[in-house]
């Protein structure tokens, strides 16, 4: 590794030493942006100013050489711009993805392509998806939707889309104020748009995104908020709550983005001040929200709840990381092949479908199931390329709706269930309905549960799949009816098949309530 440095600027495997500050700075390699950050914010002081590290999902791209420049928003004040060699790698220096297309990342921390990555061409694609969109969510949603978010920045401060968004933003404001009549409102608007082909992707009970496929083989995200007001407060998904009136919204104005006439609130600048502050004229691409801690638990309790970490493990499943996961069955499975009879599999938090995929090459008919896009993708392409039927479907433990569907298709048809480190996965309301699955999936039809879970407390630096208390599972098990059959603890694997001192492996029943009484 060589590290240059230019008006105490430094740049390594580790991130970058830039001088302390309030000012964003942009980050670009290759000539390409990657990255924003504000110093003082993301990094912490150390001798000779702030060290900034790298985001954790730029390091997989960060091996090679390349030219990489540090500036501040403007352009203007160049900080740094010079030749390194980042890791071990020889080649060139680029954030790209399979098909080499630029990569950066985005405000909510993923790595996107950008509009500044962005060809004409797709440009006025996207712009037209955005305004049928607005029509089919007006005409056949029943709702009127507004411009909202980096869109409406961009198309205020500059009458273009900001070079580092890489989205589209729709918000409509809601006649309800009970969270449970927007939630129905919501899957009534999801219900409408598929029905008017689109392809929508839930992400809580007041937000869904809209694909729009794209000539360049991408998708591009149009997110659509709902908005409300509860007494004099104002919420907006994503996270957004405070003061503002109802007549700051309604009735719209117009607001031209890229020659396009787009419907927008009626003062733009006042949304602009709620969402960004006073200083929202000026650029700063790593701008961050900084919203009341009061609202955001109010809008986890009203409309969320399911989805900690699916954004990570989406990473996982869409970056490098993912080919550390061996393709062989792991050795659980291998202890649980022998004991299933004849019945029907379902492989909750299936990953990778290395073991779903394993036990239906023997002819038994399996069902993988998972909450991540990324990891879903990842099993159908796999069971396509091996010519296996495998069923593939979500399942959003957490989200009361997805558990009780499922649990009400298995209980008509006998499964036995299959969790290889789900359990480590999963907080305490997502862990709750998992025994709410197993009970409605397993007493009908004499099916079991087998898991495999790390054993211990959970500790910060356990990653994306922690450690459990033995005790925890078991009671969690007993509380709902079921009956530990068999419980083991001992040296084991983790998701990579590598060695883990404390695993447990569990196989559970849940018999009729009848046979459990004349115990």
């Amino acid at each position: 590794m060589s590290i240059a440095s230019v008006a105490r600027v430094e740049v390594s495997d580790e991130g970058l030493l830039v001088p302390p500050g309030e000012r964003p700075l942009v980050v670009e390699i290759d000539g390409h942006y990657v990255w924003s950050l504000t110093p003082r914010r993301d990094g912490r002081p150390v001798p000779g100013g702030v060290h900034v590290p790298w985001p954790a999902v730029l390091r997989p791209h960060l091996s090679g050489r390349g030219r990489v420049r540090v500036a501040d928003a403007a352009g203007d004040a160049v900080l740094y711009d010079g030749e390194v060699r980042l890791g071990a790698g020889e080649g060139p220096l680029a954030v790209v993805d399979a098909a080499g297309h630029r990569l950066s990342v985005d405000k909510v921390g993923h790595l996107a392509r950008s509009f500044a990555a962005t060809d004409e061409a797709v440009r006025e694609e996207i712009l037209a998806g955005t305004r049928r969109a607005i029509d089919d969510l007006q005409e056949h949603a029943g709702v009127a939707a507004y411009l909202n978010y980096g869109a409406l920045l961009g198309a205020v401060r500059e009458g273009r889309m900001l070079a580092h968004d890489s989205d589209t933003d729709l918000c409509y404001l809601s006649e309800h104020a009970s969270p449970a009549d927007i939630v129905t409102e919501s899957y009534r608007i999801t219900r409408a748009m598929r029905a008017r082909g689109w392809r929508v992707l839930r992400m809580s009970g007041g937000d869904v995104k809209l694909l729009l496929p794209l000539s360049d083989g991408r998708s591009c995200h149009i997110d659509v908020f709902a908005a409300f007001h509860v007494g004099d407060t104002f919420f907006q998904l994503g996270n957004r709550s405070g003061r503002l009136p109802r007549e700051a919204i309604e009735p719209f104005s117009t607001i031209t983005l890229h020659g396009h006439a787009f419907p927008a609130p009626r003062d733009p600048e006042a949304m602009l001040a709620f969402l960004y502050g006073p200083q929202w004229r000026i650029p700063d691409p790593s701008f961050k929200y900084a919203d009341p801690a009061a609202g955001v638990r109010r809008l986890d309790g009203w409309l969320r709840g399911f989805r900690t970490e699916m954004g990570r493990w989406t990473e996982f499943h869409d970056g490098p990381r993912r080919s550390a996961v061996p393709r062989t069955p792991s050795s659980f499975a291998r202890w649980v092949a022998p004991q299933l009879g004849d019945l029907p599999v379902v492989d909750l938090g299936a990953g990778t479908g290395r073991d779903a995929l394993w036990l239906a090459a023997g002819g038994r008919r399996v069902t993988a199931l998972d909450f991540s896009r990324g990891s879903l993708g990842v099993l159908r392409r796999r069971a396509r390329r091996a010519e296996m039927a495998l069923q593939v479907d979500q399942l959003i433990l957490g989200e009361l709706r997805s558990t009780l569907l499922h649990g009400t298709r298995l209980a008509r048809d006998p499964h036995h269930l299959y969790a290889r480190h789900l359990v480590g996965c999963l907080d305490a309301a997502a862990l709750d309905q998992l025994w709410i699955l197993a009970r409605m999936a397993l007493r009908p039809g004499g099916g079991r549960l087998f898991l495999e879970l790390a054993v211990g407390e959970p500790d910060p630096r356990d990653g994306l799949v922690r450690r459990t208390p033995l005790d925890l599972v078991r009671h969690g098990i007993e509380a709902a009816g079921g009956v530990v059959e068999h419980l083991t603890v001992g040296p084991g694997e983790d998701m990579f098949d590598l060695p883990d001192p404390a695993v447990g492996r569990i196989r559970a029943a849940w018999p009729a309530p009848d046979t459990q009484e004349s115990r």
